[in-house]
């Protein structure tokens, strides 16, 4: 802490690695063990029992990469913060510890629209939290590229989770537009500079 009330935000790096990285890992504890086969299975076997838990993982997995780096770049990007804001990083963290939970329950049920309206709401929580973490950091700055980047994965898992209300087979392929973000920010900021250049003429 370098000021009366400011902390350094990168003190948090470490226990958002450990966090992250034990998060990530247990991931894969819910997969179906060898000692549930009583004899070598056949294929549509091994189908049947890793295929759910496996797509689950793999989105679940890729999620919280997207967010672990997203993270680390607004550490970066802004390397001090209120306690307030150290407060909600903390919750954000605890959000990710929670991954392994409704992701095992996921992998177990996700064709059930109560479980995958469950995954999707968690998913959503995550984003909010990521995406207000980083109207706190942009506060005074204008960068309309990161803060769609932030902002446009919480309204894709929105969209996400209402159809698994009504339709978990096509939501589990509808988590993948949160992946978007980095296109969609590059393109508000290809827009931005696009309106900035005929300003100036």
């Amino acid at each position: 802490m370098n000021q009366i009330g400011r902390f350094e935000m990168r003190r948090l790096e470490a226990l958002s690695n450990t966090i992250f990285g034990v998060a990530m890992t247990l991931l894969a504890y819910d997969l179906p063990k060898a000692s549930k086969f009583v004899s070598a299975p056949a294929w549509m076997d091994l189908v049947n029992a890793y295929a759910q838990p496996v797509i689950a993982l793999m989105i679940s997995f890729i999620v919280a990469g997207v967010f672990w780096l997203s993270h680390h770049r607004r550490l970066t990007f802004a390397p001090e913060g209120s306690r307030g804001e150290v407060f909600l990083n903390l919750i954000f963290l605890l959000s990710i510890v929670m991954l392994p939970v409704t992701n095992g329950l996921y992998g177990a049920y996700r064709l059930d629209s109560v479980v995958a309206v469950s995954y999707g709401f968690h998913l959503t929580i995550i984003a909010c939290l990521n995406a207000l973490l980083w109207v706190l950091a942009l506060r005074g700055r204008r960068n309309s590229e990161l803060l769609t980047i932030a902002v446009f994965p919480v309204f894709a898992l929105v969209f996400a989770t209402v159809m698994a209300a009504v339709a978990p087979f096509v939501a589990q392929f509808m988590w993948c537009l949160a992946f978007g973000a980095p296109l969609a920010g590059w393109l508000v900021a290809r827009r931005s500079r696009a309106l900035a250049d005929q300003d100036a003429h």
